[in-house]
């Protein structure tokens, strides 16, 4: 049930950022979420889309260099400790974040969490068996 992210990473310099972004909208590319992680030389932006294999065609298709990595989605109440309560639960059953980012649907009122561990099934499992919703593909596409 994991989700798609892709890893493209991006020269640390100006302008590098408005290339990916405006490669996408021409491509009528929806971000539903991004995060971006930088050193001196070069950046990874890690992003959610609306169609994973139409956006990593187009971006290499531009000469950028892009992964597609397997994530876990999952959704978090709009309430205080509510992500807290999450981490918790991953933390106390031996599920390591390697690291994590959040969006919001103006649609509905939960924020999205995406997350990368290492066991995606085990952690899914956990959060299945806590009650907390998990989000795929298919909810990517209708927000």
């Amino acid at each position: 049930m994991a989700i798609k992210q892709l890893s493209v990473f991006v020269e640390n310099k100006e302008g590098a950022l408005v290339e990916v972004t405006e490669t996408l909208a021409k491509n009528q590319i929806d971000l539903k979420a991004l995060s971006i992680a930088d050193t001196q030389d070069y950046g990874i932006l890690r992003v959610i889309v609306n169609d994973i294999d139409k956006a990593k065609q187009a971006l290499e298709e531009n000469g950028n260099i892009v992964k597609a990595t397997d994530v876990v989605g999952f959704a978090v109440t709009d309430e205080t400790g509510s992500m807290s309560k999450v981490i918790s639960i991953l933390s106390q059953n031996g599920i390591n974040i390697e690291y994590l980012y959040a969006f919001i649907s103006v649609l509905r009122k939960n924020a999205y969490v995406v997350a990368r561990v290492k066991d995606n099934d085990k952690a899914e499992k956990i959060l299945i068996e806590n009650g907390i919703k998990l989000i795929t593909e298919d909810d990517i596409k209708s927000m």
